[in-house]
């Protein structure tokens, strides 16, 4: 398998034929597959032009050109391209971070050298964009790419089929089956590029231990790189060998992971963990109906880069394989996590991390998994395998709603169903099998379609 097929290639396309194009910043994570994925769509183009910035003789293109006709011409030339087919050329210019010089150089290429076609990444780029000054904002374009999420999971697997019996709403009962044993697999796996084309290839996850091993190793390694100073180096660390701990709880930053770390300091270590997208920090909602806001006086949840990541980090994957149900997998925490991990893959041009709910009213513990925005609806999602009657988070949000519609994400097959809350709302649940996350909102607008309220 030369590449692995992404969804985001489909948004590259968009952008190659846009009347409005401008330098497109690809962002994410370390080893999401950022350069694979230009690589792989460079196969549109007539010329492909490929500058790593770790090196020096490219990086010093930027250094000794600083006029844009220059520029070109050294970079053609260099690579042996064809200056007169700029038109039908792909630059990409990959660990982009490491010059201040190239990032404020996308500037003129947007301005001078339309006709190019470029396309620029690198790691850690989250922390390096705010340090340089001639920053081209409103002259580039972001696209956002993650860990592949079910969809692309089952692409590398080469499930057509399954694929597009998924896109009929609602489910039937057969794919129902086939589905869920592979969203076993993509569960425990996760959907890191390299784990998956290794996995695609030996068809064993006995054999994936140490390229997890590589991965997880990686990006302590870079614990420097994300920190300012050595102190913070060391605060960053602690999180890293602990965090995975706290996946089913929320977390408070004083004194995080029984160290004797202040809250201040934990606090802004894991700001940088976030933008780096590692490690990021989920924060609930008290709202009831759109727009959301963002509560951040309340404790966050922590959202992992991979669950395949955090499985082996935490070396439970041998007793997930072993499980019929993951709903109860790692005392209920792992597939919430994982249905996150598939909303945020969803991400495009923009970034905006889901939020789960909490009641506003001190000392209460009730707590809703997901907010979904419907139009002018907030819809609260469980993802848990209990019955109907023990959603008790659930209900109490549904009281103060102004709508009658629940969504439980679980391990059973699709329904919907009328139901009341514990003080007599009736409402309408939506049991969605959790393989179904990156179709989640489709559902949510099926369900609402489908189903016509009763008088609140």
């Amino acid at each position: 398998m030369k590449y692995i097929n992404r969804l985001k290639i489909e948004a590259l396309k968009s952008w190659k034929s846009s009347a409005n194009r401008k330098p497109l910043v690809l962002r994410g994570a370390r080893q999401v597959g950022k350069t694979t994925l230009v690589k792989n769509f460079a196969e549109n183009y007539t010329q492909f032009i490929y500058l790593n910035l770790e090196k020096g003789s490219d990086i010093q293109l930027f250094k000794s050109y600083t006029e844009i006709d220059a520029l070109l011409d050294a970079i053609f030339l260099s690579k042996n391209k064809d200056i007169k087919k700029i038109d039908k050329t792909l630059l990409f210019i990959d660990e982009i971070q490491e010059s201040t010089e190239a990032m404020s150089m996308l500037r003129y290429f947007y301005e001078d050298v339309s006709d190019l076609h470029v396309i620029a990444a690198g790691s850690l780029l989250e922390h390096t964009l705010s340090d340089v000054k001639n920053f081209p904002v409103g002259r580039v374009q972001y696209l956002y790419l993650f860990p592949l999420n079910f969809q692309e999971f089952l692409l590398a697997n080469q499930q057509n089929a399954l694929l597009k019996r998924l896109a009929t709403i609602p489910v039937d009962e057969v794919t129902h089956q086939i589905a869920l044993a592979w969203f076993h697999k993509y569960a425990i796996i996760g959907g890191m590029p390299e784990i998956v084309k290794l996995y695609v290839a030996e068809e064993r996850i006995s054999v994936l231990k140490s390229t997890y091993e590589s991965i997880w190793a990686t990006y302590k390694s870079d614990v420097e790189k994300y920190a300012k100073n050595a102190s913070e180096a060391k605060v960053i660390k602690h999180i890293m060998n602990v965090a995975t701990t706290y996946l089913d709880e929320r977390v408070t930053f004083q004194n995080f992971g029984k160290s004797n770390y202040k809250s201040r300091e934990v606090s802004e270590a894991f700001r940088n963990l976030d933008e780096a997208k590692v490690i990021q920090l989920i924060y609930p909602t008290t709202s009831l109906t759109p727009p959301i806001q963002t509560d951040f006086a309340k404790k966050p949840r922590l959202q992992f880069l991979d669950t395949g990541i955090v499985n082996y980090s935490m070396q439970i994957q041998a007793q997930l394989l072993k499980l019929e149900d993951l709903s109860n997998a790692y005392r209920g925490a792992l597939i919430p996590h994982l249905i996150t991990q598939e909303l945020i893959s969803q991400e495009d041009i923009s970034y905006a991390k889901p939020n789960f709910w909490v009641r506003e009213k001190r000392q209460s513990s009730a707590e809703v998994d997901l907010v979904r925005v419907y139009e002018d609806l907030l819809i609260p999602i469980e993802i848990k395998s209990g019955a109907k009657g023990t959603l008790r988070s659930l209900h109490q949000f549904i009281d103060q709603a102004n709508h009658q519609y629940v969504v439980r994400i679980y391990g059973g097959k699709f329904s919907i169903e009328e139901a009341e809350t514990r003080s007599g709302k009736s409402f309408y649940l939506m049991n969605l099998p959790y393989y179904l996350g990156t179709y989640l909102d489709s559902y949510i607008t099926y369900f609402i379609k489908k189903v016509k309220p009763t008088t609140l």
